[in-house]
C-alpha cells in the first residue's frame, strides 16, 4: 500500500485528490493549515518525521496547498503580500523538499507532485505576486527534477487554468466555464504523476484546460 501526503487537504482539489487516491487502496496522510502550517520549516520537518515513524515511509508528496492574491499592480506590491505568496507558493515547496527527500532518497524512490498555475507561464494585470511565485514554485520544480535525476524520485507539476470549484463559480457567476478544469480531471492528472504510470514524465509541468 503506497503512502500519500497530500497538503492542502481540505480544500476543493485537495479532498479531489484524496478520494481518487482512496479509490486506488492508498494509505493517506492529510495535511491542511489547521494541522500545520506549510512555510515553517520546523513544524513541516516534524509532521514529515511523524509519517515516517508511523508509517515508514512516504510514496508521494502532492504539495496542493498554496495561496491567490490580486489586486495590487508591480508598482503597489506591499513587501507583505510579496512575502505572503512567495511563502505560500514557493518556500512552501522548499520546506517540503528539504524534509521528504532524503525520505525518498533511503526509500530509493518516490514522486512529487506540485500545484502550480498556468498563469505562472507570463505575466497578468495586477497578478505580480501570485504569478512570480507560481513561477518560482515551476523553476524549483524544473531545478529538484534536475538534482534528482536518475534517482527513482519523479519531481514535476500541473499548471491548470481556472479550476471548476464551487468557489471560483460563487467569484465569477456569469464565467463562461467551457474551459474550466473539473476537479476529477485534475485529480487524475496529478494521480498520473505520482504513481508508478507516470515514471517516465520529470521535470514537466502539466498544463491543464
Amino acid at each position: 500500500m503506497s503512502v500519500v501526503l497530500i497538503t492542502g487537504a481540505a480544500g476543493a482539489l485537495g479532498r479531489a485528490v484524496a478520494q481518487r487516491f482512496e479509490r486506488d487502496g492508498a494509505q493517506l496522510v492529510l495535511v491542511d493549515r489547521d494541522e500545520v502550517d506549510i512555510t515553517d520549516e520546523a513544524a513541516v520537518a516534524a509532521m514529515v518525521q511523524g509519517v515516517i515513524a508511523e508509517l515508514g515511509r512516504i510514496d508521494a508528496l502532492v504539495h496542493v496547498a498554496g495561496g491567490f492574491e490580486m489586486g495590487e499592480g508591480v508598482a503597489a506590491i506591499s513587501r507583505e503580500s510579496w512575502m505572503r505568496m512567495m511563502d505560500l507558493n514557493a518556500w512552501s515547496f522548499v520546506a517540503l523538499a528539504k524534509a521528504c527527500v532524503p525520505a525518498m532518497q533511503r526509500q530509493g524512490g518516490g514522486r512529487i507532485v506540485a500545484v502550480s498555475a498556468a498563469a505562472a507561464s507570463g505575466g497578468q494585470a495586477l497578478k505580480g505576486a501570485y504569478i512570480a511565485s507560481k513561477s518560482a514554485l515551476q523553476r524549483l520544480v524544473e531545478t529538484l527534477a534536475a538534482e534528482l535525476a536518475g534517482s527513482g524520485i519523479a519531481v514535476n507539476s500541473v499548471a491548470p487554468t481556472t479550476l471548476d470549484t464551487p468557489a471560483n463559480r460563487a467569484a465569477m457567476p456569469d464565467a463562461d466555464r467551457s474551459g474550466w478544469v473539473s476537479l476529477e480531471a485534475a485529480a487524475d492528472a496529478i494521480a498520473f504523476l505520482a504513481t508508478p504510470a507516470g515514471a517516465a514524465v520529470h521535470g514537466q509541468h502539466l498544463k491543464l484546460g
